[in-house]
């Protein structure tokens, strides 16, 4: 494939329901899309999964927009390439900016896919044809909301509840949580809001059967991660820990967790996430595939990730309609009784409506 175009669509969209973290509330989320094209004017899609402001990782839209046009682009711009993992190698120059390398990356990996006539998912070697997913529901107000919240989410059949927590919203949470769904498949996210200073608050969560406990204490401290499990019964979950191989395979020698939840745009695309993968099922370590509020872009590049034999827990890739009016592809993701569908068409298996995409477009460069 020779890359001939490159356009990066820089999109505000508006949130259907705000969402919070322990980070603070999204209530728009300011995106990039990445399209790349090869010289027979086939169109290859990836996302760049960074917020507006550096708070889940070092990156923020504005600097993976620099890192794209000045850096990343140019590199790549009328390059032959000839497999995916290629974009990988020659972005390995660049300290860190996992977010922007996974956008183009992704885009040539789907452009690949295309281009030889199979699904990503089928590209990267995956074998399911159907994922069972979970949701992740944000902290809220009032209890009552949150219990209504997961009332509806579990009628409607999603395999697994992901509860955010943060200090002063945790265990009580948590104990009225389970008073009104006591075998819910449930677990919790803190989002680096602990310290070992709160191993005593972390250890009152072991009786409530949790599947885990993700990312509890600060980013990349896979010391303290690994005394925290030997004190709590509940899995850890690695998650703002893991950035690349390397951070995986250390995270598992120290037992820092027992679970890694991989994040495609965190780890720096499809090439390195495949890499963590292999490594999980020689270690036998857990998996399964974080979402970061994704439009139906990323959304599919989960999807077809998360096909690997390897994603054995329900990830947080629910249908466009959680999150958006309506969304940027065609047809949109839709989930059935907590069952989501592979697609088999060839790339990422949907299109993107490009009257939609423009609508929400606030700037767009093109790269020839």
């Amino acid at each position: 494939m020779k890359i001939d175009e490159i356009i990066v669509y820089k999109i505000n969209m508006r949130m259907k329901n705000p969402f919070t973290t322990s980070f603070g509330t999204e209530h728009d989320r300011l995106f990039l899309l990445v399209e790349v094209k090869n010289e027979d004017g086939l169109s290859g899609w990836g996302e760049c999964t960074a917020s507006e402001s550096p708070l889940y990782i070092e990156e923020f839209t504005e600097s993976s927009w620099i890192m794209l046009n000045k850096f990343l682009i140019p590199m790549i711009l009328k390059k032959d390439i000839e497999h995916p993992d290629e974009v990988h190698e020659l972005f390995s120059v660049f300290k860190r900016n996992h977010l922007a390398k996974s956008a183009i990356e992704g885009a040539v990996w789907d452009l690949y896919a295309k281009s030889k006539g199979i699904s990503l998912s089928e590209a990267l070697g995956g074998v399911k044809s159907s994922i069972e997913v979970g949701i992740s529901l944000g902290i809220e107000e009032y209890i009552e909301t949150l219990l209504e919240n997961i009332r509806e989410k579990t009628e409607e059949g999603y395999k697994r509840i992901k509860v955010k927590i943060k200090p002063g919203k945790d265990v009580e949470v948590i104990d009225k949580v389970r008073e009104h769904f006591p075998d819910i498949p449930l677990m919790v996210d803190a989002n680096s809001a602990y310290t070992l200073d709160d191993i005593e608050t972390l250890k009152k969560l072991d009786p409530y059967n949790l599947m885990m406990i993700e990312q509890p204490l600060a980013a990349g401290d896979l010391i303290d991660h690994a005394k925290l499990q030997k004190e709590i019964k509940t899995p850890i979950c690695l998650d703002e820990s893991i950035h690349c191989y390397d951070d995986a395979r250390k995270a598992i020698e120290l037992g820092s967790g027992r679970i890694i939840n991989l994040k495609i745009g965190r780890v720096g695309g499809l090439s390195e996430a495949k890499r963590i993968h292999d490594l999980c099922v020689q270690e036998n370590i857990a998996m399964w595939c974080g979402g970061m509020l994704e439009s139906g872009v990323g959304r599919a590049h989960n999807i077809a990730i998360t096909s690997l034999a390897n994603f054995t827990l329900p990830g947080d890739t629910a249908a466009s309609s959680r999150y958006w009016e309506k969304d940027i592809i065609e047809p949109e993701v839709t989930v059935q009784d907590g069952i989501l569908q592979v697609p088999t068409k060839p790339g990422i298996g949907y299109d993107v409506n490009r009257d939609e995409l423009l609508k929400h477009t606030v700037e767009v460069k093109t790269f020839r």
